[in-house]
């Protein structure tokens, strides 16, 4: 068995994936998507056009909770998949140089 393997119980999941639904829809998240700034890479996007990304995501631990919820873009979202923020770190730090 992988130590760093994270096995997550479905009922958490699940209800951690129905918080994120309903700050969704808050005036906060609408406010923080609004300034159209992608957390990982820094451009600017239409607000429509980015996503919720857990910064630590839910198959690693991470919780629907407004500290660990950022606007991206899609781009970043799909290539970030479930890394935590150092590896995400490693992987931007690998692709600059």
């Amino acid at each position: 068995m992988n130590p760093f393997t994270w096995f997550i119980d479905e009922a958490v999941l699940k209800k951690e994936r129905d918080k994120a639904r309903k700050l969704r829809g808050s005036q906060w998240w609408k406010r923080k998507r609004a300034l159209g700034i992608c957390h990982y890479c820094k451009h600017i996007f239409l607000p429509k056009d980015l996503t919720m990304d857990h910064v630590i995501p839910l198959a690693r631990g991470g919780k629907s909770e407004k500290f660990n919820l950022v606007p991206c873009c899609k781009d970043c979202n799909t290539k970030k998949k479930q890394q935590l923020p150092a590896e995400w770190d490693a992987y931007m730090a690998s692709i600059k140089q």
